[in-house]
């Protein structure tokens, strides 16, 4: 259902920017559209999505917070991964001026 909505939404969108219909039709495709926008049934509708995405907002933060930290631990290991292959750590992976001597 989500789907076609954002695919009828698209569509209209894009009709209404690319077409060269005139002033008339692009009045007809508003009234069109005030007329969904006004209709109970899609109010109604509009009414639940909203209160579900705030049901759900801690719970896609909670996973939002956990990928992120996932994110961190990869990144930590491949630092330290690529810290042991090029020895301690204190020198570049890759010549600089200070190690080669050329400025």
């Amino acid at each position: 259902m989500k789907g076609r909505v954002a695919l009828l939404t698209g569509a209209a969108i894009g009709y209404v920017l690319g077409t060269r219909a005139g002033r008339e039709r692009y009045e007809q495709i508003k009234a069109g559209a005030q007329r969904i926008r006004s209709n109970p049934t899609v109010q109604a509708k509009a009414a639940q999505a909203q209160d579900y995405a705030k049901q759900q907002a801690p719970v896609v933060k909670q996973k939002a917070a956990e990928a992120a930290s996932t994110a961190a631990d990869a990144a930590k290991d491949a630092a330290q991964t690529v810290k042991e292959k090029t020895g301690s750590g204190d020198a570049a992976p890759y010549p600089t001026s200070a190690t080669t001597g050329l400025r």
